[in-house]
């Protein structure tokens, strides 16, 4: 049995127009089959949100330490301190501690400027343009460049890094498997042997970046070795990369196609976008996490055996009227939509939540203060501009129409 699980062989969703949408499916799951076991692959399925909330939190009934994941990341590169994934409380929050500094509240408020003068450089540099490919001009540069910066990593290798990480976190599937495998070892090594020689110049020569600080910080009474920085530091680019430029992405798909109108929501209320990101984190993030059963439990009717692995549907949990009324609608006033799911609940719940939360704010913002309005290109269809990825399909393109302000 393959190590990795393989999600599109549980939904059995096989074209791209139903990975995209797969939220037809979600309904009938939650009404028909809210706890399923897939015997191919020995896994069971919640997509509740209740269910899944516990599956993300309860760590001594469902843990990440596991053989077995649909994290698509070659996994012996990180058996080592570095790894903040494939552990539980109390290792995990002593291994956490030392990424989280760098994504503390005052260390964003410093960095906020830093992040605007990215989105203005971006922004000027649709000077002229009338129609634009926004994943490619905006979705895709802003993360892996601010991530980037804030490592210490050169910018002229942006491309390099957002190449690796694309194909470090690309998902597997069944008949690819082992070229898939291939290519991830072959990216992984030449993302390690670029960063190694960086993590040795800043243990020297620190400066003020998040490679400096890794360097000194300590686990144990005892510091990070180079590897387990490069590590660190390559779970942070591939991690701070991924789900931004979806989110972003998605924010503007949603805008023109599953909500019209809501630009000039956004347009005459501009204190309105937290609300909007929030609301597409929920509404079409397509994202999903995994546990193994700790212990045999019979918490949600049928019996689950220790060492098996149950897989969490956020994006069908982030859709379930239990928790949300009318969840099938975009509503950027709904009073509850923060909380979703999409970056997972308990201990686990994603690090570089409040950088992608903030690079999509000031995105937003930035580009709804210089044009006056935003239209889909005619003749647009979806499923030839998406490609696989970790958290389901996502857009590769989406061109715009744009009005810039008189």
């Amino acid at each position: 049995m393959n190590q990795n699980i393989i999600l599109n062989e549980i939904s059995k969703l096989k074209s791209k127009q139903s990975q995209w949408e797969p939220f037809t499916w979600y309904k009938d799951m939650r009404e028909n089959n809210p706890v399923y076991y897939d015997a191919e692959q020995d896994v069971w399925n919640v997509f509740l949100y209740e269910h899944t909330k516990r599956v993300l939190s309860d760590h001594e009934l469902f843990s990440n330490k596991k053989q077995r994941s649909l994290i698509p990341v070659p996994r012996e590169h990180f058996d080592n301190r570095s790894n903040i994934n494939l552990v539980d409380p109390p290792e995990h929050r002593k291994r956490r501690a030392l990424q989280s500094q760098a994504f503390t509240p005052r260390s964003l408020k410093e960095w906020e400027p830093r992040i605007k003068a990215i989105v203005d450089e971006l922004i000027a540099d649709l000077e002229g343009e009338s129609t634009v490919d926004i994943v490619e001009k905006l979705a895709i540069p802003l993360p892996v460049t601010v991530i980037a910066e804030l490592l210490g990593v050169p910018f002229k290798d942006r491309g390099l890094i957002s190449s690796w990480s694309d194909i470090i976190f690309l998902p597997y599937n069944q008949e690819a498997y082992v070229d898939i495998d291939k290519q991830k070892g072959q990216a992984m090594k030449e993302f390690h042997d670029y960063l190694l020689p960086i993590v040795q110049e800043k243990r020297k020569r620190a400066v003020d970046d998040i490679i400096s600080d890794l360097t000194k910080a300590e686990l144990d009474g005892e510091q990070l070795t180079d590897e387990e920085v490069v590590m660190s530091a390559i779970g942070l680019l591939g991690a701070g990369n991924e789900t931004t430029t979806k989110l972003i992405s998605n924010i503007f798909y949603c805008m023109l196609f599953d909500k019209p109108g809501v630009y000039q929501e956004l347009r005459t209320d501009v204190s309105l976008v937290p609300n909007l990101i929030e609301e597409v984190l929920r509404f079409r993030f397509t994202a999903s996490m995994d546990r193994r059963v700790a212990q045999d439990t019979s918490v949600f009717g049928p019996k689950m055996k220790e060492g098996q692995v149950v897989v969490a549907w956020l994006g069908a949990a982030n859709r379930d009227e239990s928790e949300f009324a009318h969840a099938e609608e975009l509503d950027i006033h709904r009073p509850n939509s923060q909380h979703h799911l999409s970056f997972g609940n308990g201990p686990h719940f994603c690090l570089g939540a409040p950088l992608a939360r903030m690079e999509a704010r000031i995105a937003l913002t930035a580009f709804v203060n210089q044009f006056a309005d935003i239209q889909p290109v005619k003749g647009f269809d979806v499923t030839e501009h998406l490609t696989d990825s970790v958290l389901g399909q996502s857009l590769k393109n989406l061109p715009i129409l744009f009005d810039r302000n008189r």
